[in-house]
């Protein structure tokens, strides 16, 4: 392959790259049920265990995330993106249509409906975007996963604030957003999104790895914006379409990744036409010296097939390829499944129950602490990816000691909101925020390294059923039960509950679950110690070749 042309097909995947970004900067909408749950609650009457339920709904739309995971392995992504933006345009449409009063309230059963729809349009999304980027930037998965995991959690906040912005926190007109902007920018993503052969040089790692830190820094800069917002909390209208102008600008702004690195392949590609004009020699040279190395291949490609004819006879190790079934059959992928759901699971409640927990210890809104968990989601996710890449090349330290740090922390956040000590709302969304987003960044690489990347679309969807398990676990059933225990019924229907005591049992439940996720995630580093220290040795002995050839 010409080096020009290489560069292109680097252009073509980083452009592809930045449309992933936009499509998990808007497929966040799952975790802003807290923005319009109370106007469902209202319109409809219902008791939290009810509302619970509706949230569990939505959830449980991952669990489709199956179809999603199949598709992968079988059609194009262009249309895995399309579907998932139909399905969201319909679901959330309808809630829109109810919540905005176009129509009369739909039944309880037609409501759980389109919520399912909207929770299972991301996993249509997410699936498309995280598959063909992991398998784009092989060699630097960690970083993948940070960036796209963080821009997920960003998108509570980007909608969020957008809408206060622009529209003082209408539900009605937050839940248009949820429909119409995520369809528009998966209809353009269709265009630029697909797999790009790979480049095996170091010049191409070396370029990763810088451009990596390009997004990286973007995102940071996003993420502290939103941040310096929700603290100004400004009522002037003229600041509000200010802030809106400039994060849609911060946005696009990486799109100078994918712009610059177009005009260098095409400096390269006048340049190499110029040299084959001045040196057609060195052209039949080099096609010289490749028929001699197809006369080679046959012999090379006869002991290839007869080893891999012994390899498909063996049942594949942790950190080889394995089918779906292959993986379920090992313990590493259990104990990974389980303490997965005790860190998204715990998470997933906190973020659903948000808008009564903030109005239980007596917070009349509760925008800032869903943007909290949010924006400390995002670094969570996009520190934990660059900085368990960092360590696995540098030390090979095993990722899921990370997951275990992020329980641990986990554990703590919830035991101070269950004691109620001032601030605990604001401590506890920042932590409970970071520690979520650590435990999905870092757990898409580890399936990937220990299971291979041939099946990873099902394999990612098997693990994401865990967010509606840990829905129905601990928001419908835990968090819904225990609450409408201490609530007092309100006049027409539905009921409501002040104090620390209504959420008290439930972060202790959920403390002790963190606690038990922590003890698996060490289990798992322990048991997967000598992949990572393979993973290191391999990049050691490469970097050591190179050097080695520089000289």
């Amino acid at each position: 392959m010409e080096i020009g042309e290489t560069y292109t097909f680097s252009a073509w995947k980083w452009l592809g790259f930045v449309s992933a970004v936009w499509v998990q900067a808007i497929s966040g909408n799952n975790y802003t049920f807290s923005n319009y749950s109370d106007a469902i609650k209202m319109l409809m009457n219902l008791t939290q265990l009810e509302l619970n339920n509706l949230s569990v709904a939505k959830d449980v739309g991952k669990a489709f995330g199956l179809l999603a995971g199949i598709a992968s392995d079988r059609l194009p992504t262009p249309v895995i993106l399309l579907i998932g933006a139909i399905e969201g345009l319909i679901g959330y449409g309808a809630q829109w249509l109810v919540v905005s009063r176009k129509i009369q309230p739909l039944s309880y059963w037609q409501m759980c409906i389109f919520m399912c729809m909207g929770g299972n349009s991301t996993t249509w999304m997410n699936t498309a975007v995280l598959v063909t980027c992991i398998r784009n930037f092989r060699r630097n998965r960690g970083p993948v996963s940070g960036i796209l995991k963080g821009y997920v959690g960003l998108s509570t906040a980007i909608f969020t604030d957008l809408c206060s912005s622009l529209f003082s926190d209408d539900p009605a007109r937050f839940l248009i957003m949820l429909a119409v902007i995520p369809f528009a920018v998966c209809l353009s993503a269709i265009f630029f999104l697909r797999e790009i052969p790979q480049s095996t040089s170091v010049a191409s790692e070396i370029e990763e790895i810088r451009y990596f830190a390009i997004f990286n820094a973007v995102a940071v800069v996003v993420a502290v914006y939103l941040l310096a917002y929700d603290l100004i909390d400004s009522s002037n209208q003229a600041i509000r379409l200010v802030f809106a102008v400039i994060l849609l600008i911060l946005l696009a702004s990486p799109l100078a990744v994918p712009v610059y690195s177009f005009l260098k392949s095409w400096r390269l590609v006048s340049f190499e036409a110029d040299m084959e004009r001045r040196e057609p020699l060195l052209k039949e040279e080099t096609t010289s010296t490749a028929e001699e190395k197809k006369e080679v291949v046959p012999e090379q490609k006869e002991v290839v097939h007869a080893a891999s004819s012994v390899v498909e006879k063996t049942r594949p190790v942790i950190g080889e390829e394995h089918t779906m079934l292959e993986a379920m059959q090992t313990w590493d992928f259990w104990i990974l499944f389980v303490s997965f759901l005790c860190g998204v699971g715990t998470g997933m409640a906190v973020i659903n129950n948000m808008a009564q927990i903030g109005s239980a210890l007596g917070h009349a809104d509760v925008s800032m602490f869903i943007s909290l968990t949010s924006i400390w989601g995002f670094f969570g996710r996009i520190i934990s990816g660059s900085v368990s890449e960092h360590f696995l090349k540098e030390a090979g330290t095993p990722r899921p000691l990370w997951n275990a740090t992020s329980q641990i922390l986990m554990a703590v956040g919830f035991l101070l909101m269950a004691l109620a000590v001032p601030g605990c709302l604001y401590i506890g969304s920042i932590v409970v925020g970071f520690c979520y987003g650590v435990r999905l960044a870092v757990t898409v690489p580890v399936a990937s390294e220990l299971f291979g990347l041939k099946y990873y679309g099902l394999l990612y969807n098997i693990l994401i059923l865990n967010l509606p398990i840990g829905s129905f676990l601990f928001s419908g059933l835990l968090a819904g039960y225990l609450y409408d225990a201490q609530a007092t019924p309100t006049p027409g229907g539905g009921n409501t509950c002040v104090g620390s005591h209504c959420y008290g049992l439930v972060f202790i439940v959920m403390a002790i679950a963190s606690v038990v996720g922590f003890g698996l995630d060490v289990l798992l580093a322990f048991r997967t110690k000598n992949i990572y220290t393979k993973i290191f040795n391999s990049r050691k002995s490469k970097k050591s070749l190179t050097a080695s050839n520089g000289q």
